[in-house]
């Protein structure tokens, strides 16, 4: 299938800049796969839409702030992104990355995050990204890393420097349930929900389980093959407990659906189906990327945002709700006024 089916017109003004006032004052659009028309509510009526017996599985990964601003012995600035900790390094000191630019960065070069926090580069790695070794000399590394990175909002979201809503973003670009660090990106589905949320689905009778998948930059990737089918992902690391399997054979068992929160919860249940309505527990990579055409085995509904055109997360989507209904969605939560992205509104696909 082309890729530029899955383009749409979005005027700029509604890629959300900053969240909403409360984290459940966002709107929700309801759409049903089968039958006609969208249902509009704020998402703290979530619970409307949730029977007894649901099972709402949600991502309780945690957004490192993995944003760091450095500078070379020559003055010059450097914006470095980790990305992941390498393996090979049972301290936890070492990161691949991206940067800003290239010039400078042999290995032996030493960058300056802070006072007493320091990168050095060591090289190359795959993809052409570069591994570091942080040096902090006062704390330990992820203290010195809480301190002074900054959270790596996507660059649709606009922050120049000393840009007060930085501080707002170390709050509200992480959910409330956020619990394993190790993410580069928010599960951002999961950003609508505060506890009063969370008690009034359990109150409906629905249950709550968690797994884990560490969003990685490539959730922002567009998709720039001609066909769909020709986009690979990156894997991303990811671990679905025992608990949440039981959870699931125990919401078949009972005749519930399972809620899938965000497309990231989406991938690893489906990635772990066993083909018999169940799924396996375990962690690992997941690189599972659907598309139109793929058989859901594990979610009965979805909740996500609105979200890039060309874009995976919405290829997921149209695989889950049909291309042409999500399109004409989309079409209109732009005429109704709809916020997009990552800070937008919410979508809740039954």
């Amino acid at each position: 299938m082309r890729t530029d089916a899955f383009d749409y017109e979005l005027p700029e003004s509604l890629v959300a800049q900053e969240p909403a006032s409360r984290r459940d004052a966002s709107r929700l659009m309801v759409l049903r796969r089968s039958g006609a028309g969208i249902e509009e509510m704020a998402f703290a009526r979530l619970a409307e839409h949730v029977s007894p017996g649901d099972l709402v599985v949600l991502n309780d990964t945690r957004v490192v702030p993995a944003r760091l601003l450095a500078r070379k012995r020559s003055g010059g600035e450097v914006e470095i992104l980790l990305l992941a900790r390498a393996a090979s390094d049972p301290g936890g000191r070492e990161w691949d990355c991206m940067v800003s630019t290239g010039r400078g960065m042999r290995p032996g070069a030493r960058l300056s995050i802070g006072a007493g926090f320091e990168a050095e580069v060591l090289g190359e790695t795959e993809r052409g990204r570069i591994r570091i070794r942080l040096h902090a000399e006062r704390s330990g590394v992820e203290e010195a890393i809480e301190r002074h990175g900054m959270m790596p909002v996507p660059p649709y979201i606009r922050r120049a420097p000393g840009d007060a809503r930085a501080r707002l973003d170390r709050e509200r670009y992480q959910t409330v349930f956020a619990r394993e660090p190790g993410a580069v990106a928010a599960p951002t589905a999961g950003l609508h929900f505060t506890d009063e949320v969370l008690r009034s689905l359990e109150a409906r009778g629905a249950s709550l389980a968690f797994l884990t998948l560490h969003v990685g930059p490539g959730t922002f990737k567009p998709v720039r093959a001609e066909r769909i089918e020709d986009h690979e992902l990156e894997p991303e690391d990811y671990r679905l407990p025992e608990a949440t399997a039981r959870a699931i054979a125990t919401c078949r068992a009972r005749g519930g659906r399972v809620i899938a929160v965000g497309t990231t919860v989406t991938r690893v249940l489906e990635a772990c189906a066993d083909g018999r309505g169940a799924v396996v527990p375990g962690d690992g990579r997941c690189a599972l990327y659907i598309t139109p055409g793929h058989r859901f085995r594990i979610v009965d509904a979805l909740l996500t945002n609105l979200h890039l055109p060309r874009s995976s997360l919405l290829v997921l989507v149209a695989a889950f709700a049909g291309r042409e209904r999500i399109l004409a969605a989309y079409g209109e939560a732009v005429a109704r006024g709809f916020r997009f992205y990552s800070y937008g509104d919410a979508m809740l696909i039954v």
